[in-house]
């Protein structure tokens, strides 16, 4: 096997995958309450450790051959972004780190709800409900129970309490995730937990809202676009050694390798 291409596709694959990363933060540098992700690319053991050789086998080339780079899970930078502020009644943003608000969507399929975690605090009413500002998703507020708000005038306080023409209605449920690498994505800016237990998700008592504010894509879009010109120019760069080394091994096969008649 040409080892030198092997090595060369192997740097291939993981900065295109990098590159899909990459795009999809810039996507969404104006998605509300979006997270960007960041791709993680680990290099391989040099041959020797890979292949477990003993001493007496080794060889000071063969310990210092590299084994190439290969994706691996990519992570989620839940750091806070900037708050924006609207002046709407009905806008919160989410202040501490960690924290979510809980929504839910009917499912097509089975007809029952399921719930998931967003930092994007535009709401509104629609059917008599607290809904996002998609209108497709309803906020949940105590006891996992959607917020009727009837058809009047609505504003949040600072403590996630909701009002309809100056009456409490209910209270936006805010949760904290203690392991937020147990979230994954649904969608742009929904996050679903693996697990099932109440240690999951917990629910915060006393949350700290920023009323009339949203809170801003996490994308930061300079250094995400530097990102993906890095991204490309190694995919590029690896590219041309794989066009090499398959210029070679023609060379190898038909000019070398050629017996004189």
């Amino acid at each position: 096997m040409n080892y030198g291409l092997y090595l060369s596709a192997s740097g291939v694959l993981p900065n295109m995958y990098r590159q899909e990363v990459f795009v999809n933060n810039l996507a969404n540098a104006h998605t509300v309450g979006f997270k960007p992700d960041m791709p993680g690319v680990y290099q391989r053991d040099v041959e020797a450790v890979e292949d477990r050789f003993s001493g007496d086998l080794s060889h000071r080339l063969l310990d210092k051959l590299g084994g190439g780079v290969f994706a691996g899970p990519q992570r989620t930078d839940h750091s806070v972004g900037l708050i924006d502020m609207t002046g709407r009644a009905t806008d919160v943003a989410l202040e501490t780190k960690g924290t979510f608000f809980v929504v839910n969507k009917i499912d097509p399929v089975t007809g029952q709800a399921q719930l998931y975690l967003t930092r994007d605090g535009r709401f509104a009413s629609a059917a008599g409900f607290l809904v996002t500002a998609t209108g497709r998703l309803r906020v949940m507020g105590e006891s996992d129970q959607p917020i009727e708000v009837g058809s009047g005038d609505l504003r949040i306080d600072p403590a996630g309490r909701v009002y309809s023409n100056d009456e409490q209605v209910g209270r936006l449920q805010v949760v904290s995730v203690p392991d937020l690498q147990e979230l994954r994505k649904v969608g742009r800016n929904l996050f679903r937990v693996l697990e099932t237990s109440e240690q999951a998700r917990q629910v915060v008592e006393a949350p700290t809202l920023t009323v009339g504010a949203v809170e801003g894509s996490g994308t930061d879009p300079i250094k995400a676009m530097m990102q993906l010109v890095s991204a490309t120019k190694q995919v590029a760069g690896n590219a041309n050694l794989i066009r090499y080394h398959d210029i070679l091994m023609d060379r190898a096969v038909n000019v070398l390798g050629r017996v004189e008649g």
